[in-house]
């Protein structure tokens, strides 16, 4: 396999499609808790992603969610203006506090497992007896708190943001140094530090807990607003949303360093926690969780210019399924090839290429050699990632592009326009033949092995047998075994893949994976990218024979 960089963008590995949007979220013992608009909380497996239960008992939106050290006590706070107490052996509320005239934002536990803090839309925070349900201390506020936090470490000791600042109280109504610009705040893992963030001028600054003084600042880089941050388990990263991204910062130097960005999500992240040290787990008004895997820093990643460039802003061009090899390859419009790892969703590796704002490129690992192509100035430049070289150039007069792509036995460059399918060698540059499709507004070019197919919304599939010498394509009998269908008129909001040997449609998609910028399939697989970023592999493999 190649060997390569670690990639500067974070790789997801994992969606899971929940039934309304998620508002927030928690991570222990391998489990997550999702609480959901709907006034359902659904727990998944923090592995796998599967659902293991789901608790039913809060009429409306559940906001925050708590879990203490030892994992026996679960509770959640919801619009409705109750917290709940659960048994998550049998999924039932072994206890109901009440007292909060208005939506409950925020709850917490204390570090001795004896005090429940809640803050509400009513301007109150309360502090609640777990043994007994009562509420045994309230403090107004002149501000309702949007978020409220016990050291982990100290049982006396909360913090909580309100709009527009933040305070340190011991229990007893002491307040601890001073106020705090920020509306947002959370504890590191051992109770030393708190991260807070400024709206104005988007700022995050990490705090030491006992001196107030600052131990880490640094900028949101996205011009919006932050949802929530986290700490890693280690302590030494600090998790950001801005927007429907994630930003991973290292905070152990004097001068934090932003080591990888997360991008898939299409709307706003509401909660993020890390599941581990090197992964994490966010949620998003896009109704979908996403877990995440944290690659290595390095010294060598690819270039990226926060101050002068958003780390969301390239988009994925092509997408190659290597199924043999147990990969898939991407390449986007900041001309980044990465290779995804099939079974893990991984990046394994990054490299840059001089192909920057080019729509037609194409990726395939041929001999262990990563050859890349792409169309610009009406020429096909055929390239070695590795080695940085430029190996040919073909073409030279080509008019109305629709699609490149390299040949499935890595032997040929082929190149679509409105009317033919023009081929070239790899090796030699040398052209090899010319074939008119004849189908009218061609999409793609589909490349399994030594045959390619041309997809017309209108007629359909046809396809060439481009053979594996330097021989003129020959008209193939043969259709990829998976085929993406088009949505048609009369059936608005949905793609089909289908089962060619049956034609029976075997999975729809709709949304936002209705129309993906490219498809290719290979074996029982079919790969898609989209514009949003996102790249959806599918598995068939239980579903074929």
């Amino acid at each position: 396999m190649v060997q390569g960089l670690p990639a500067k963008w974070g790789a997801c590995f994992r969606t899971v499609v929940t039934h309304t949007e998620p508002r927030c979220s928690i991570f222990w013992k391998n489990a997550i808790a999702v609480g959901l608009v709907s006034g359902d909380i659904t727990i998944l497996d923090g592995t796998t992603g599967s659902q293991v239960a789901t608790l039913s008992e809060h009429t409306t939106y559940v906001n925050s969610l708590a879990v203490s050290s030892d994992g026996a006590l679960f509770i959640s706070g919801s619009d409705d203006g109750t917290i709940k107490q659960w048994d998550l052996q049998t999924g039932r509320v072994i206890k109901t506090f009440c007292g909060h005239t208005g939506v409950v934002f925020s709850v917490s536990i204390s570090a001795d497992h004896t005090t429940i803090a809640s803050v509400s839309s009513d301007a109150t925070l309360y502090l609640w007896d777990i043994q007994t349900g009562e509420c045994h201390h309230i403090m107004e506020q002149k501000d309702c708190a949007l978020y409220v936090s016990f050291s982990p470490t100290d049982p006396q000791h909360l913090i909580f943001a309100s709009h527009r600042s933040i305070q340190q109280w011991e229990i007893g109504g002491h307040r601890i140094n001073h106020t705090y610009n920020g509306s947002y705040t959370t504890f590191s893992p051992g109770g030393t530090q708190f991260a807070s963030y400024d709206n104005n001028p988007g700022t995050v600054v990490v705090w030491n807990s006992d001196s107030g003084e600052i131990v880490a600042e640094f900028p949101l880089v996205c011009n919006t607003h932050m949802r929530c941050c986290c700490f890693s388990p280690d302590g030494r990263l600090v998790a950001v949303t801005p927007g429907d991204t994630i930003h991973i910062w290292d905070i152990t130097g004097s001068n934090p360093q932003l080591i990888e960005a997360f991008v898939g999500h299409t709307q706003t992240i509401w909660s993020v926690v890390f599941s581990s040290p090197s992964s994490l787990i966010s949620s998003s008004n896009d109704r979908s969780v996403k877990f995440w895997q944290i690659t290595v820093p390095s010294t060598n990643q690819v270039s990226t210019h926060t101050k002068t460039t958003s780390l969301a802003s390239a988009q994925t061009r092509s997408i190659t399924l290597q199924a043999e090899h147990g990969v898939t390859i991407s390449s986007d419009s900041d001309g980044v090839v990465r290779i995804w790892d099939l079974s893990t969703g991984i990046c394994k590796a990054s490299f840059q290429t001089p192909a920057k704002d080019v729509n037609q490129s194409d990726v395939w690992l041929i001999n262990n050699k990563l050859i890349f192509i792409w169309f610009a100035d009406n020429k096909i430049h055929i390239y070695d990632v590795e080695k940085e070289k430029l190996l040919h150039i073909v073409g030279g007069t080509l008019q109305y592009v629709i699609d490149i792509r390299i040949s499935g036995d890595g032997s040929k460059v082929l190149c679509m326009t409105k009317s033919s399918i023009y081929t070239w060698s790899i090796h030699t540059g040398a052209v090899v033949g010319e074939v008119c499709h004849a189908s009218l507004s061609v999409k793609s070019l589909i490349v399994d092995g030594s045959r390619a197919w041309v997809y017309s919304p209108w007629d359909g599939i046809h396809g060439w047998d481009i053979g594996v010498t330097d021989t003129p394509p020959v008209v193939s009998p043969g259709l990829p075994s998976l085929f993406l269908n088009d949505t048609k008129q009369w059936e608005i909001g949905w793609s089909r893949i289908k089962d060619t040997v049956t034609g029976q449609v075997i999975f729809k998609m709709g949304g936002r994976y209705t129309h993906p910028f490219d498809v290719q399939s290979g074996g029982k697989y079919v790969a898609l990218c989209y514009e949003s970023r996102e790249i959806l592999v599918l598995d068939f493999n239980h579903v074929l024979p």
